[in-house]
Parts: structure tokens; sequence; C-alpha cells
């Protein structure tokens, strides 16, 4: 253990397939580990960035607590944990971690810096489970008591003000994307189409989300339907953790509707640059809760144009580049499908190639002013100023 580097502890809720572990994961891999020495300790055990992370050569622990099953006994393999690698720095990522993370400074170290990270938005509580909502209350309480709140999008830091986050500590930093995997391919939209029966010269709209009700799957199958009877050209392509032929929900609203035909179901890929390499349209059909939502930006860098809710930062991110509509409002996403649909090929492609000039030259996460950066210069201010 080198004594000279500043330890970072990354206290995680879990590191399963999400759009705030894939943000550790990608801020791990741009750390300048000559003066940083990070750490990982996940309250879950296990979940697919757990080896992508240790294959970085950094040290992953597990809390090993059970998802919904409170557990105050982990407060002392936390400890342990913690006397090990002796941290300069204690950074939350997600509500539960963050709640711990106190929890860690008080049985280590009182004058460790603690940063809480937030990935979510909030429309309203009513939207949330009832023991995440009391959580969310709970963390507004104690927020000024880390020595930062920082929040993945300008809108889930508003919103969270608004219901009793403090301001004095906080502040907004957004994700990036690694241009180097997501990227415009030679033979675009040839990729995966055969394998789904899908010719080049059809209209693809593609979806990857997790099976949720705030992805609000169900409302884009609605509205795929009403674009399905319009335009016989027309396919969907959905995938995602649960988002498969397994799904009684979905293939049973599928057949209802009479769609089998056009909707293909992938569940949970991992060809993603691929996957949108092969499709024309992307949807983010999200009702709540997202707070900066990358496969948008993932989708924009590969030359998609997208279709996004106005949920988190979703229209931030797609700026002028694609049509944005409000949650839950399915003649509105199917009047935006249509728009797109009768644009015709090529101008779609001008319209893709708007989207990934904009994450080029906005959210690159190699650029100079990344995300990655502003997190080092916050600790780097952790640590030159005495917590007080």
């Amino acid at each position: 253990m080198n004594s000279n580097k500043i330890r970072i502890v990354f206290l995680i809720t879990g590191l399963g397939t999400g759009g705030a572990e894939m943000m550790l994961f990608k801020f791990l891999t741009r750390l300048d580990c000559t003066t940083f020495s990070p750490y990982v300790v996940s309250l879950i055990p296990g979940g697919v960035f757990e080896n992508r992370i240790k294959d970085l050569g950094i040290p992953v622990f597990s809390l090993d607590m059970v998802q919904g099953v409170p557990n105050p006994f982990v407060l002392f393999r936390l400890k342990k944990y913690l006397d090990i690698i002796k941290p300069n720095i204690i950074q939350g990522w997600m509500y539960h971690a963050n709640f711990i993370a106190l929890f860690g400074k008080l049985l280590w170290d009182k004058k460790v810096p603690v940063l809480w990270s937030i990935h979510h938005s909030i429309n309203s509580l009513k939207n949330e489970k009832i023991s995440l909502a009391l959580l969310i209350k709970l963390t507004a309480l104690l927020s000024k008591k880390p020595d930062k709140v920082i929040f993945s999008a300008k809108t889930g830091k508003f919103q969270h003000l608004q219901i009793g986050y403090k301001s004095v500590n906080s502040l907004a930093i957004n994700d990036n994307f690694d241009l180097t995997l997501f990227r415009e391919e030679s033979n675009r939209l040839r990729g995966l189409r055969n394998s789904w029966s899908i010719s080049e010269d059809a209209i693809l709209i593609g979806s990857l989300a997790r099976f949720h009700p705030m992805k609000d799957h169900l409302g884009l199958l609605s509205a795929a339907a009403k674009v399905i009877g319009k335009y016989p050209n027309v396919y969907f392509v959905l995938a995602g953790p649960n988002v498969d032929y397994n799904n009684y929900e979905l293939t049973s609203f599928i057949k209802k509707h009479g769609i089998a035909d056009k909707i293909h179901l992938l569940g949970e890929i991992h060809y993603v640059p691929k996957f949108f390499n092969s499709i024309d349209i992307y949807v983010s059909s999200s009702a709540y809760g997202e707070s900066f939502p990358n496969v948008i930006g993932e989708a924009m860098a590969c030359g998609v144009s997208c279709v996004v809710t106005d949920v988190g930062d979703s229209k931030f991110i797609v700026g002028s580049t694609g049509i944005v509509v409000p949650p839950r409002d399915t003649e509105a996403l199917m009047l935006a499908f249509k728009k797109l649909i009768e644009l015709g090929p090529m101008k779609l492609v001008k319209m893709g190639e708007k989207a990934k000039s904009r994450i080029s030259s906005e959210f690159d996460l190699d650029a100079p002013n990344s995300f990655v950066r502003k997190y080092e210069k916050l600790y780097m201010q952790a640590v030159e100023v005495p917590n007080k």
C-alpha cells in the first residue's frame, strides 16, 4: 500500500448493471493512479462490474449485505476494511452507500472527508418505493454532514434541493462518454440486423433499459403499436435485463396488440456499441428517476438520433439533435417516431452526425475538463483543507 498516494474508498450500493455503476467503472479507468489509490467497497456482493474493476488492478471488497435486508452488523465489517485501507477520503456512491459512508467516518476517523455522489432524479417521491423515499428524506436531513454532495445531473441537483438537500455543499458534475468504445462504425446498419432478420432499408428503433416501472416499457410498446400500424417497414428492438421472452408482462402485451413480428426482445446484452450501430433511432421512454442517462449519450456517440422523455438531464444531453417529449405521453412518443421516420434515411443520418458531434465536443471522457478531472480536483481540495 503506497502511503504517498491519496487513498480513496469508493463505497457503492452494488456493482450490478446500471448507470451509476457504469459511471464508477468509467471513472476508475481514467483516475490518475499515480496520485490516487482507489479501493471499492460494495454493500451487496457480486455484480457484472466486480470483476471488471478487479481487472483494472483495483481491490474490491464486499459488506455482504442482502438487498432489502437492513443489517447493522455490517458496520463492523466496514470498520475492518477501513482499518486495513486507512483512507484519506471516503466517497459514497448512491443513496444507501452515502448513508453508510457517514457511519464509516464516525467508526474510523471523524476527520476523514466524506463525499456523496447521487445518480437519481426525483419528479415526485410518490414514484419511489416507501423505503427509498424514507432514505432520501433521511439523507436530505443529513446532507450538510458530507464535505460535498455531487449530483450527476443539474436537474437532479435542483430537485434534491427542493426536497431539503442543502445547497452550501452541493454541485453538479455530469457524466462523460468513452468515445474510444462508443463510436460510429464504417459498416453501420449492418451489424446485428442479419441475426434479427431485419433488412438494412428498414427503420429500426431501439431501446436499452432494464425492465422496471420507471423505464415505462409498456408506454413505449403502446406507441410502437401505433407506429407499426402505419409504417410496415418499422421494427423495434428492446434490450436490457429481464427484457426478454420470459417476461410475461411484456410478451402478453405484445401478443395482445398483435405486433410480435415487429418486436425483438434481446434481454441483457454485452455488445452495446454494436447494438447502437445497428439501429436508426434510439428511444429513452423513462417515466421518472433518471439522472444522467448514459445510454442516450452512448447512442448519440454512435451517430444515432434520439427520442427521449423529459426526465433528469435527458433533454440537456440531446440538446437540439433529437426530440424531447413529456414522460408517460404515448401520443407524443408516437408523433416523435412519426416525425423522424418521415424525415427519410438521409436526413436521419445528418441528425445522427449532429448528435455525434455534440457528444464529442461536450461530453468526451478523455477531455481535459472531463468529470474525472473535476472529481480529482475536489479530492485534492478535500485533503488539503481539514474537515471542520
